[in-house]
């Protein structure tokens, strides 16, 4: 049976005109990406086929393009389609922010950096730029690293907040192994870094560090 045969109240858009995007399973949230499905399969059923393939919907997202393309019922198109997706949901999250104030808005901001970090595969270091009144100007990757560690200088930071004028600066960078925890050369470099752009009167406002679905907050733990 097709879906347009289902109950109206089961078809996945009709579902979420009624009722939201966030009544929705994974499933139907794929299925209505996916438009169709293949012979034999309805798309809830091939989109229930990928995510066991998969494992989950946020491993089906972060395939690489190889990977993506290999599954059946997918290929070059769908994941054109899928990009673009996900960079318009990394540019709704900026736009949102650039319009508020980081400090009150923290959970955006952590919403911002998990899209930007959490899915590297490598470690990168990175600047939230502030203006005076708190607002972002400008998210800025500076470093990278193998998957252990990035070489962070804080008279590059120091450049980089001088040629934005900024007033303040969140610091951020993802620990590929999932684990948010700080290391003692994370605190150590906040520090140095936080030292630095005191001479220039530049604030660190916050350091977050990107895990796998956590993140961990200096400020909120009392260290900046």
């Amino acid at each position: 049976m097709s879906i347009k045969e289902w109950p109206e109240d089961e078809r996945p858009r009709e579902k979420l005109l009624h009722q939201g995007a966030e009544a929705l399973s994974d499933a139907e949230l794929l299925a209505i990406f996916l438009r169709t499905g293949v012979s034999g399969l309805s798309a809830v059923d091939l989109s229930r086929q990928l995510l066991g393939q998969f494992g989950s919907l946020r491993a089906l997202l972060g395939a690489d393009q190889r990977t993506f393309c290999a599954a059946y019922g997918l290929g070059p198109a769908k994941y054109v389609q899928l990009q673009a997706v996900l960079e318009m949901g990394k540019r709704h999250l900026a736009e949102q922010l650039q319009r508020g104030d980081a400090l009150t808005s923290p959970h955006l901001t952590r919403c911002y950096l998990q899209a930007q970090l959490r899915d590297r595969p490598r470690e990168v270091f990175a600047l939230l730029l502030l203006d005076n009144q708190h607002r972002v100007i400008q998210f800025v990757e500076l470093f990278f690293g193998t998957i252990d560690s990035a070489t962070v200088w804080p008279r590059e930071i120091v450049q980089i907040a001088l040629k934005h004028n900024a007033a303040a600066v969140i610091l951020a960078h993802n620990h590929p192994s999932g684990v948010a925890e700080p290391s003692r050369a994370d605190r150590q470099i906040t520090d140095r870094i936080t030292a630095a752009l005191a001479l220039i009167d530049i604030r660190v406002l916050d350091h977050m560090v990107i895990g796998d679905g956590i993140t961990v907050s200096f400020a909120e733990r009392g260290w900046l």
